[in-house]
Formats: C-alpha cells, sequence, structure tokens
C-alpha cells in the first residue's frame, strides 16, 4: 500500500499550503530536515505582535533577540511581513540577557544591548522584509527607520505611528523610503504632516499605489494639504482618509482630479460635516473619477439630510443618470442640491465588489431613505458585489433578503438588525442567509440595552474571539486595532453570559435570547446551520466563531455526512466587522 512518504517531494510545498494557521507549522517543521525546508518559510513569512497576546511585550524583545543571532539568519531571511503592534515603553535603553552556553557564545549576543542597536541588528538579517507595521506610540526611531532603508530593499509597505515628536523619530528620515507602493500612517503629528509632500513627492514616480491617513479628529490633515499632494498622486489606487474634520469634498476632488487611470478603492470616513455631497456627485459624473471603482467606504453623518445623501451616493454609483423627475429614488421633498443629472453622459457602473457604510455616532434608524438606497445598490451591482459591511445603520428584513437573493457573488456580509424582529436571527438565517449561494462571512449586530450599546457605538475588539465591556478605550497609537490590556478579555465572557442569566426575552422560533449581549455558541450553531455550506465565519456582536467541518463515518468508515462546528478564532488577521474605525 502507497504511504505519504512515497508521494513525490515536489509536493509537499502544496501539500503545505492547505495548513488554515501558518502557527501550526511550529509542529510541521519539527517532522524531519526535509519538512524544515518548506514549513519554515510559512511559518516565518509573516510575523504578528499585537497588544492581546499574552506576555506581549515581553515577546517582542525575544524576537528581536533571536532575529539578531546568527544562528538564526536562516529564520531573519524568511520574514516577508513584519507587524509589531506593541512595544514596552518604560524598557530602559539596554537589556540584560542570559549568558548563552559556552559552545555557542560566538553566535550569541552579548549579556548587556542596547534595544536600538538590537533591532537594528535584527532588521539587518531580514533582507527580504517587504511589510513593515510599527504602531506602538513612542517605540519608534530614527534608527530603526534608517535599519529599514538601509538593509531592507525590498520593502514595499510601511504602517507607522505618525507622532514624530517628543524624542521619537526625526520626520525627515522618511524622505529616504522612495520605493514604498503602500504607506499607513497613524495619527500623522505636526512634523510629519509638515513632511508629507516633500516625502511623497520625491518617491519614484508612479511607485505609490496605496495611501491612508489615519487621525483622531485631527485639523493637521486640511483640504490645502491634500492640494498640495494631489500632483504627487497620480498613480494612485487605493485611498483612504479618516478622522480629518478639516478635509472637504474639495481636497478629496483635488486628490480625484489628478489621478491619471482612476481610483479603485476609496474610504472616507469621518470626515468635515460640511462635506457636500452634490458637488462631490458633480464631480464624479463629469469626470469619471470613479470609473475603476471597486472598494468604497464612507461615513453618514447624522447632520447630513439623510435622504439628499443617498441620493446623491446613488447617482454616483448608478449606470444611468436619470433626471430629477425620473429617478425612483427622489421624493418631492428632496432639496434642490440634488438636481438633475441629465445634463451628463450615461457613464458605465464602476465594477463595484466591495460596500461599506457605518454612523460614526449614533445609530440610523429603519428608514424608506436607506431602503430605497440599498435596493438601488443592489440592483446596479448585483452582479459584482462580493461584499456588504453596514454598521450603526438598522436595515429591514426584505432588504437583507433582496441583498442576499440578488448578489449572487456575495461572499461576506455584515449588517445591523432590529432585536425585536419577529423571528430575530433564526429568521435572518432561513429567510435570507441561505439564499447567498457563495457566502464566506457573516457578522451580525443588534442594538442593545444601554449598558452594552456603548460597546458597539465606541469599542471594538482588541481580542478577535472576544470583546469585553470594558473595551471601550482607545489606545492613541493604533487606529482601530488594539489597546493595551488585552490578556484580560477572556475573563469578560463568563461574565457577560452570567449577568443576563434567564431575565431575556426569548425571540421566537429558536429560543434565542436576543437581548444577550453575546450569543451563546449553541445558538450561533443553529443559525450556522440554516446558512450555505459555503459559510467559513460566524461572527454575532462581540463573538466569532471559524466553521470547521468534520466528515461523519459510519462502522464500514463510508463518509454519511458533513458535520459543522464552531471553533475559537485563531487567524492572524482581525476580523473584517472589528475593523471599523470609529470616530
Amino acid at each position: 500500500m502507497a504511504q505519504f512518504a512515497d508521494l513525490p517531494i515536489e509536493l509537499l510545498p502544496l501539500i503545505l499550503s492547505f495548513v488554515p494557521n501558518p502557527l501550526n507549522h511550529t509542529k510541521t517543521c519539527l517532522v524531519n530536515k526535509i519538512f524544515y525546508q518548506y514549513a519554515g518559510p510559512k511559518l516565518y513569512e509573516r510575523i504578528s505582535i499585537y497588544s492581546w497576546h499574552k506576555r506581549a511585550k515581553e515577546r517582542v524583545i525575544l524576537l528581536f533577540v533571536s532575529l539578531a543571532m546568527k544562528r538564526y539568519e536562516d529564520v531573519g531571511r524568511w520574514v516577508r511581513r513584519l507587524e509589531i503592534r506593541d512595544f514596552p515603553k518604560s524598557l530602559s535603553p539596554t537589556i540584560s540577557l542570559e549568558p548563552s552556553p559556552p559552545s555557542s557564545s560566538s553566535s550569541s549576543p552579548p549579556e548587556s544591548i542596547d534595544i536600538t542597536t538590537l533591532i537594528t541588528t535584527a532588521l539587518s538579517n531580514c533582507p527580504h522584509l517587504r511589510s513593515c507595521t510599527w504602531t506602538r506610540d513612542g517605540s519608534l526611531s530614527t534608527e530603526i527607520l534608517l535599519a529599514l532603508q538601509t538593509h531592507c530593499k525590498e520593502l514595499e509597505e510601511l504602517e507607522i505611528n505618525g507622532h514624530s515628536g517628543g524624542g521619537n523619530y526625526d520626520a525627515r528620515t522618511l524622505v529616504g523610503f522612495k520605493e514604498l507602493r503602500k504607506v499607513r500612517l497613524i495619527m500623522p503629528g505636526v512634523g510629519v504632516a509638515g513632511r508629507l509632500r516633500e516625502w511623497i513627492g520625491g518617491m519614484t514616480e508612479g511607485r505609490l499605489k496605496h495611501l491612508t491617513l489615519v487621525c483622531k479628529l485631527s485639523p493637521l490633515i486640511s483640504d490645502t494639504l491634500l492640494e498640495r499632494l494631489s500632483p504627487h498622486l497620480r498613480s494612485l489606487e487605493h485611498f483612504s482618509i479618516t478622522g480629518c474634520p478639516k478635509v472637504t469634498e474639495r481636497g478629496i476632488i483635488a486628490v480625484l482630479e489628478k489621478n491619471e487611470n482612476g481610483i479603485v478603492g476609496l474610504g472616507l470616513e469621518g470626515l468635515s460635516v460640511k462635506f457636500h455631497m452634490p458637488t462631490f456627485r458633480s464631480a464624479c459624473l463629469q469626470h469619471g473619477f470613479l470609473r475603476r471603482l471597486c472598494t468604497l467606504t464612507l461615513t453618514v453623518h447624522h447632520q447630513v439630510p439623510l435622504e439628499e445623501w443617498t441620493t446623491n451616493v446613488n447617482d454616483i454609483l448608478s449606470s444611468t443618470q436619470l433626471s430629477h423627475s425620473e429617478s425612483p429614488l427622489v421624493h418631492p421633498s428632496s432639496s434642490p442640491s440634488s438636481s438633475s443629472s441629465s445634463s451628463f453622459a450615461s457613464v458605465s457602473p464602476p465594477p463595484l465588489e466591495s460596500f461599506h457604510i457605518y454612523s460614526p455616532t449614533t445609530f440610523f434608524e429603519p428608514s424608506t431613505s436607506t431602503s430605497l438606497f440599498f435596493h438601488n445598490l443592489v440592483s446596479v451591482h448585483h452582479a459584482t458585489l462580493k461584499k456588504i459591511s453596514i454598521h450603526r445603520m438598522l436595515i429591514g428584513m426584505e432588504v437583507i433578503e433582496r441583498i442576499c437573493r440578488t448578489c449572487e457573488e456575495l461572499e461576506e456580509l455584515v449588517v445591523v438588525v432590529e432585536r425585536g424582529n419577529v423571528g430575530g436571527l433564526p429568521q435572518l438565517a432561513s429567510r435570507c442567509l441561505s439564499r447567498a449561494k457563495r457566502l464566506r462571512i457573516v457578522h451580525v449586530n443588534y442594538p442593545l440595552e444601554a449598558r452594552t450599546r456603548r460597546v458597539l457605538q465606541g469599542s471594538y475588539s482588541r481580542n478577535p474571539h472576544h470583546l469585553g465591556d470594558d473595551d471601550g478605550q482607545e489606545d492613541d497609537d493604533e487606529d482601530e486595532d488594539h489597546g493595551d490590556n488585552g490578556d484580560d478579555m477572556e475573563e469578560n465572557e463568563d461574565e457577560n453570559e452570567d449577568e443576563d442569566g434567564d431575565g431575556g426575552v426569548d425571540g421566537e422560533g429558536d429560543g434565542i435570547d436576543l437581548f444577550r449581549p453575546v450569543l451563546l455558541p449553541p445558538d450561533a450553531l443553529a443559525i450556522v446551520q440554516k446558512c450555505p455550506a459555503t459559510l467559513e465565519q460566524f461572527g454575532c456582536n462581540t463573538r466569532v466563531w471559524k466553521i470547521q467541518k468534520r466528515a461523519e463515518v459510519d462502522e464500514t468508515g463510508k463518509v454519511v455526512g458533513i458535520r459543522r462546528e464552531l471553533v475559537r478564532y485563531d487567524s492572524l488577521d482581525i476580523p473584517e466587522a472589528f475593523l471599523v474605525v470609529r470616530t
């Protein structure tokens, strides 16, 4: 009988590619030297340290100690993506290491070493690093940036904290990064904002494709700054800007106007309440700014007339521009600002694949405007939409049903449902989700009592498996991911489940307690069973599970069925539903 060892070695990389979690390669590396040769690069290709990891601050030091050692030079050459999202701020300039065994003293760091020297030495051993994330405020230095420029010649992506003052790095150092394709700045300070034009303008022409600016109500990023940057963003494909109340349609139009090929991904989140959507709409239709748009993220303020706003966005995304009197979405009370688009020629709709919308403050209740908005959206883009994400905006079950029934390519869906709906979540699954035949990821949010409402309105997960009630504080050095204290998230799980007790009101159908802030696994599994077999991940409010399939066999060993189970979410990536930047 043929055995696994009889397979040609050329098949091993393909077999290892099916290991779902890269961390599992810690075991495959131990099989033998041949396995280590192929599994090692997969294990160390991406190294990520998040604040919720146990002993994260200790791990980051041990990581750089290992990468700095000559004996681990091979490991350094395997690293392609390095994510440092936590770092000990109060660390002394030098650390003491335990003495190494005499046999290995020649390849070990000294017993006492400068932290900066340790990190720069480690980076010098990572010549093939392509992506570096370093978001911890106060932990990035000029020496580290120079080491990246000197030793990591293949670096294409850089995500850093933009606070360069107070003894951190010198913002002028950033000008040395000339070959980047993707830049993401978190909370850019005065120094970095002042160097943006020089930095981006000095990059190799046509190289920069992704630019993301994430702020927290910062006045530093303004229309004027974007207008100055725009001549250097001609080849930009993805542009995202968040938390910049001084940015209006003027700055965004300036960036899009100079773009040569058309933007592919656009994110406009938490911008000025004076952002005039009718003007933006007119510019987009007149010049075809969004003709290649695949991904769109928008926030809508409560101060903005919702009916007017949705009408203008629908016009931007629609295939045929109708006159004011012909549009099925226009109500008699519509303001003149959304008047006739008949002066514009008909254009093809953008190939929209991902649409994300949310309110940065409070919930939007169900309304005719939002229902018409989504009906129009799926009518135009049903053939291309793969992902729809809706936060803090309640929509009716009939709207969700149409989305699932009409969008044949739909793979990811994040929605907010009303807690009091008859049938609740089971009805959502059987009536809506079951119709989406390609669905892979589902996350459902629903409003809670006042004591837990703040979780939905102002906080997000630092632990992707569970979000406790004490997650409301953000860390200034991170945009949407993490805080300082992620180890206690699991302890809150039992509290959330116990404090509700039996005092909730059961929803009809499956007896699911819709007042419970955290859906219990048996209830979640009951919903998953009603969903398509393609579903891989399910979440509700602050919980996320991975769906695992197991074959059921009879006494003869014949497969008689497939059983779905909920298991702990263990991916290195944060669930998309928790990546909402809520300003």
